[in-house]
């Protein structure tokens, strides 16, 4: 799932990129990326049990990113 934001007046053009993947050992991770458009971002993976508690992560985050204008 992508999302961005871009905001002319404050010079703002930030994405936001959220994956959900499975490991080796059957736990799920939810892998984010986020930084400037057109650089490389910063990347941070979380672990969880199951994919349905990594979904639930991936949609507060991204309820979270659209009250700050990320479409």
């Amino acid at each position: 799932m992508d999302l961005t934001r871009i905001d002319p007046p404050s010079n703002a053009r930030r994405f936001y990129r959220m994956e959900i993947v499975r490991g080796l050992f059957g736990d799920w991770s939810l892998v984010r990326e986020w930084g400037r458009i057109g650089q490389s971002g910063q990347v941070r993976v979380d672990w969880f049990e199951t994919e349905v508690a990594a979904k639930d992560a991936r949609f507060l985050l991204h309820m979270q990113k659209a009250k700050r204008g990320y479409e």
